[in-house]
């Protein structure tokens, strides 16, 4: 009898090993949860309960400061992370180490939060007996190489014409934030599952395609570096795995507050959700924001002036 219960035993311990995890995950930049255009924070939490994740990257958590200018704006007031948090019935973990990887960045969970990277970009979550590290970036938005293209003004920046210069211009810029975040994947040492969430401030490489270039969307193709540069650490852009063609599916996350067609500003996906784990699968990927065809998940009102990302994966 014994015998048969340590067999019983051990071969459900298999098989809920075998058993895969399935996680929603969104990455949103908040705007100061609404607050930078006068929002109450129900609206943010709302758009966030549209997706029902499991983990959320959320970025902008305070207030931009006024002036807010390319070359100064620091993040002032309270973070409303732990209101949002209270409002989704969620965990939190609030990113307040200032570093070129963070801008008022925070980590919300379904899951209880564990503890923190030694530069605070990510964190550790335990998920069905499994190590999840959820990564959470804000890099530099100056200089800002898709304006600097097309000559659009954005603070006390040159102006471009290569993609080896934008390329160049993109890796001087991030290069530091993104030096901080593979410092803290190291420290946190393996994982089952690993996602890189941010508003990284520069479009891909997958986007900035002939595809898209035929397409309209982009004025050249541009091998931008930093999403690259995570790619090549095994991470899956989990919107790009669903929808590899850019020239079909843009997904344009910047911005929802201007026309695509204004002189001023371009629009581009610069918001990511990236992916490593054994056996990965990307089960669907969307945008969130106001309206159709823009967005796959319909939130109005919108609070904020990025659309979000969200995937399903197992793994």
């Amino acid at each position: 009898m014994r015998q048969l219960l340590l067999a019983t035993t051990i071969l459900a311990a298999l098989a809920t090993s075998a058993q895969a995890t399935e996680l929603t995950v969104m990455s949103f930049n908040i705007w100061g949860g609404g607050g930078n255009a006068g929002k109450p924070v129900d609206e943010t939490a709302a758009a966030i309960r549209a997706v029902n994740p499991d983990i959320v990257g959320v970025q902008e958590t305070r207030l931009e400061s006024d002036p807010c200018t390319a070359d100064s704006c620091p993040a002032v007031g309270e973070s409303v992370a732990a209101k949002l948090a209270a409002a989704l019935g969620y965990y939190y973990y609030d990113q307040t180490k200032q570093n070129d990887a963070l801008w008022a960045n925070a980590i919300l969970s379904r899951y209880p939060i564990g503890k923190a990277t030694p530069n605070d970009t990510g964190v550790e979550i335990e998920i069905d007996g499994r190590k999840v590290h959820a990564f959470n970036i804000h890099l530099d938005d100056s200089p800002y190489q898709p304006y600097q293209l097309l000559n659009i003004p954005y603070g006390d920046t040159p102006f471009l014409k290569t993609a080896d210069e934008a390329v160049a211009a993109a890796k001087a810029t991030r290069g530091p934030g993104l030096k901080i975040l593979f410092e803290d994947m190291a420290a946190a040492g393996p994982a089952d599952a690993e996602f890189v969430f941010g508003d990284f401030n520069e479009p891909s490489h997958r986007d900035w395609t002939e595809s898209a270039v035929k397409a309209g969307y982009q004025p050249m193709v541009v091998p931008f570096p930093t999403v690259m540069a995570i790619e090549d650490k095994g991470f899956v852009d989990t919107f790009r795995a669903v929808y590899p063609d850019a020239g079909v599916k843009p997904g344009m996350t910047w911005t929802p507050t201007t026309d695509p067609a204004a002189k001023d500003d371009h629009h581009d996906r610069i918001d990511f959700a990236l992916a490593r784990a054994k056996d990965l699968e990307v089960t669907a990927a969307g945008i969130v924001g106001e309206k159709a065809p823009e967005a796959d998940i319909v939130v109005s009102p919108w609070p904020s002036d990025h659309r979000a990302t969200m995937a399903k994966v197992k793994f």
